[in-house]
């Protein structure tokens, strides 16, 4: 399963240089797992990192767990080497780190058509994601979101767009702001998903979870991890509650009862109920179910 619509609640960083991590990354439930070749890597190590990688994608059975790899830049004497060894390995998703423009991304997937013809792989089976971590990739943002029909979505680096930026973290986020809103606006439009950056206190989940919360509100699909124990804090925000479950239930029941009437127009205890509320309610039963909080049996039922 790596098709571009799917549940991405939580991304957790794989060390590239970490066999016991990779071995094991699966059983903690992460929608995704993203395998790090570039800033978790030192120099004397890229090589060496890129094999463990390609083994562990080549001989784990990760099961439907999405499978994404960040390389190293183009401009680096890795990020050839990185695709094809990814392209090869199978990996579902290539993310591009420090993306500043559309023709980064173009860049990108031209090398990787290059490594799916050469090793006899069907073109557009590696699909793309973008980082973004700079202010010059978020003015760029949206035509980055677009530049590859690959890309399934973008993503924000925090510490080194704050690096670029001159400014610090805060418990606030305030000066991700503009940054979070930019790229959310450009994945929607784009049709893609949008990814926020990793919250590196393991040991502090009030405020893992006021971030998850925060971007949840902005319109994410959610967020990077860099430990299990973040995993769960995260999908407990992003899961639909009871209450949420409930009562989209009975717009979608509403909607089939409309729909056997022959009627264009949904009420709901007599109240009209106008489209952006029917989308919101699907969507809702949609999390439900491929967060396994309900079944399938359930959403035929309605």
């Amino acid at each position: 399963m790596h098709e571009k619509q799917r549940l991405r609640r939580t991304m957790m960083f794989i060390p590239g240089n970490n066999p016991g991590m990779m071995r094991d990354a699966h059983i903690y439930g992460s929608d995704s797992l993203m395998f790090d070749l570039e800033d978790s890597v030192s120099m004397a190590e890229k090589d060496a990192a890129r094999m463990l990688v390609y083994n562990a994608l080549k001989t784990i059975d990760y099961g439907t767990t999405e499978l994404v790899v960040r390389i190293n830049p183009l401009d680096t004497p890795y990020g050839r080497a990185d695709i094809e060894a990814m392209v090869c390995a199978g990996a579902h998703v290539l993310r591009m780190p420090k993306t500043e423009t559309a023709q980064d991304i173009i860049d990108c997937e031209k090398v990787i058509e290059e490594m799916e013809i050469k090793h006899n792989i069907p073109v557009g089976t590696t699909l793309m994601m973008a980082a973004i971590e700079g202010a010059l990739g978020v003015i760029n943002a949206y035509q980055i979101a677009t530049a590859s029909k690959r890309l399934i979505g973008i993503a924000l680096g925090a510490e080194d767009f704050c690096a670029n930026m001159k400014c610090q973290r805060t418990t606030t986020g305030a000066e991700l702001q503009l940054a979070r809103q930019t790229i959310v606006l450009a994945a929607r439009a784009a049709g893609i998903d949008a990814l926020d950056t990793v919250y590196s206190d393991v040991n502090n989940e009030e405020q893992l979870l006021y971030e998850a919360r925060l971007i949840k509100d902005l319109g994410f699909d959610g967020k990077s991890v860099i430990n299990p124990r973040q995993i769960a804090p995260v999908h407990s925000v992003f899961n639909p509650t009871q209450k949420d479950i409930d009562k989209a239930k009975k717009i979608v029941a509403a909607i089939k009862e409309a729909e056997a009437r022959g009627s264009g127009v949904i009420s709901l205890n007599g109240k009209m109920v106008d489209r952006p509320v029917v989308i919101r309610a699907q969507r809702v039963i949609e999390l439900a179910l491929v967060s396994g909080i309900i079944t399938k049996e359930e959403v035929e039922a309605l």
